[in-house]
């Protein structure tokens, strides 16, 4: 079974979040694998109004191009920059340099710990 960080909650769709103000939003460790080599990523405006469990962005990688969701509802209030510059980060490091967004929350969506996610994508 992956380790994945107890620290995080996870959303069905692969992708997590913190509980920092704002939080920050990536995606996981299995998204990455499923995924191989990201190259392109359309992500929110900063801010966009999102809604949880909705559609806010692409991965696109050498493989297939994903619907990124969101985990929660709110305003986007940061994009990271160098991953839609440098893509790659999203595999190297998906829950640290290759985070995707940050918001302001206003409601979350369903999320699962990390034991929970890890039973989910057992």
């Amino acid at each position: 079974m992956a380790d994945f960080p107890a620290n995080l909650r996870y959303s069905v769709e692969h992708e997590w979040i913190d509980d920092a103000s704002p939080a920050t939003v990536g995606v996981t460790s299995v998204a990455a694998d499923a995924l191989g080599d990201v190259v392109y990523l359309e992500l929110p405006e900063v801010g966009a109004t999102i809604e949880a469990g909705t559609v806010v962005g692409e991965i696109e990688s050498t493989k297939s191009v994903s619907e990124l969701y969101s985990p929660v509802s709110g305003t986007v209030v940061e994009v990271n920059t160098a991953a839609v510059d440098d893509p790659a980060v999203v595999n190297a490091d998906p829950f640290g340099a290759g985070w995707l967004f940050k918001v302001e929350v206003s409601a979350e969506g369903q999320l699962l710990s990390a034991e929970e996610y890890a039973q989910h994508t057992a």
